[in-house]
């Protein structure tokens, strides 16, 4: 799927609805692997996956795989979301008004999703015997 942007919204932590839209962020690569993206409580959660259904030995080997470090060198917070069918991850960070900087930081976001998610698909191939 393409897409054109992303809409940021805002959650109330008491009931969980949407409460208002804070901002239309104009996107390219990267952004076909999210799957949900709001604030809630001035944080920024930005969930994604692999964009596609993945083997049972995938499962396994992309999680072990995934380089997590280079989110955290760029000042993400980043954990697994192990309740879904396909690896699934959550980046966090702070929420600040200035459209400009919120911009940047999606696009950084959205840039180490696409390259790490590219590189631990090539990291697995042929790595079946090791996950079976």
């Amino acid at each position: 799927m393409d897409f054109s942007s992303l809409v940021l919204m805002e959650k109330d932590s008491e009931t969980g609805f949407i409460t208002k839209e804070l901002g239309s962020f104009q996107v390219s690569e990267g952004a076909e692997y999210v799957k949900k993206f709001f604030v809630l409580n001035g944080i920024v959660n930005l969930y994604f996956d692999t964009n596609k259904d993945v083997e049972e030995w995938e499962y396994s080997a992309i999680y072990d795989l995934f380089n997590y470090e280079i989110f955290k060198e760029n000042d993400f917070e980043i954990e697994d979301v192990l309740d879904e069918y396909n690896p699934t991850f959550l980046i966090k960070f702070n929420y600040v008004e200035d459209y400009n900087i919120m911009k940047e930081k999606i696009e950084k976001a959205l840039g180490l999703i696409d390259l790490t998610m590219e590189k631990v698909f090539n990291d697995i191939k042929g790595k079946e015997e090791e996950y079976m």
